[in-house]
């Protein structure tokens, strides 16, 4: 649909010709490869993680530490934010939710509350400056240094932080509409 429209709109502005056709799908091409490459890298560096077991053993490592509810939830919300530097979002979820699920559900929290605390968190550390994995996205696409895409970006970092905070000390934030459909 996206496609289409911006046909239309280009078809309309009289801008829809073959040469832009062709630099248009040459730049849709690089910037897929690009991020494939990306991705492939993720992928290739999770799989060596899971191999030696790192996120395991951090895990179990939380674990042993016996905090307290709003603890644990700290020291998960900085292992997510660091973890989510090197590894892709999908990655460090599924390799570290079998053990990490379990804690939070024994200290008491929502299982509702945490997936969607868990999704804010890794798709915050995928902006986490300077190592964030989309702020490298940015810069292929951009050619902007990291430097300047860091700083660009920190305000939305520290947002989203502060929204993570908002709903680790206020949990209806994101529980009243399910617990109205319970």
């Amino acid at each position: 649909m996206g496609v289409f429209g911006a046909l239309v709109v280009a078809a309309f502005q009289g801008a829809l010709k073959i040469d832009n056709i062709v630099k248009s799908l040459m730049g849709a091409i690089k910037t897929t490869s690009m991020i494939a490459l990306i991705l492939s890298g993720a992928l290739f560096l999770s799989k060596g993680m899971a191999f030696l077991g790192v996120p395991r053993e951090v895990a179990a490592a939380i674990s042993s530490l016996d905090l307290g509810p709003f603890g644990l939830i700290a020291v998960l919300l900085v292992f997510y934010a660091i973890l989510g530097t090197i590894l892709d979002g999908l990655s460090a979820i599924v390799m570290t939710l079998p053990i990490t699920f379990p804690l939070v559900l024994a200290a008491g929290f929502d299982p509702i509350w945490f997936d969607i605390f868990l999704v804010v968190v890794v798709e915050m550390s995928q902006i986490t400056p300077p190592v964030g994995f989309n702020l490298f996205v940015v810069q292929s696409l951009t050619g902007d240094t990291i430097g300047r895409i860091t700083k660009a970006s920190l305000p939305f970092f520290l947002i989203t932080a502060a929204f993570v905070i908002l709903i680790a000390v206020f949990p209806e934030i994101v529980t009243f509409l399910p617990g109205a459909a319970r």
